[in-house]
């Protein structure tokens, strides 16, 4: 998770760009949102996310919690007719 480390500096300042990440920060009215993408920017003001729908611009004051995630999983192949995906669900 995000926390300060010993010297003051937020974790978020340690990530690398190009690592996948998720982050929870604050909308200007207050609510929460989560940003899940490839860490595309990160400096002093905050941090760069391409999300799949686009880049989002997160302040480092409005981040709440975030933390490095692993890739996604690879994208599944269309089903076979008649696969219902469930075992043990198969019709005579």
């Amino acid at each position: 998770m995000t926390h300060d480390t010993a010297e003051g500096i937020p974790a978020w300042r340690r990530w690398a760009v190009g690592t996948r990440v998720v982050v929870r920060h604050r909308l200007p009215d207050g609510r929460l949102t989560d940003a899940l993408g490839e860490l595309a920017e990160v400096d002093d003001a905050g941090l760069m996310i391409a999300t799949r729908r686009g880049p989002v611009r997160v302040a480092g004051a409005d981040v709440v919690l975030g933390k490095p995630v692993p890739p996604p999983p690879p994208r599944r192949g269309p089903r076979a007719v008649g696969d219902r995906g469930v075992a043990g669900d198969a019709q005579p």
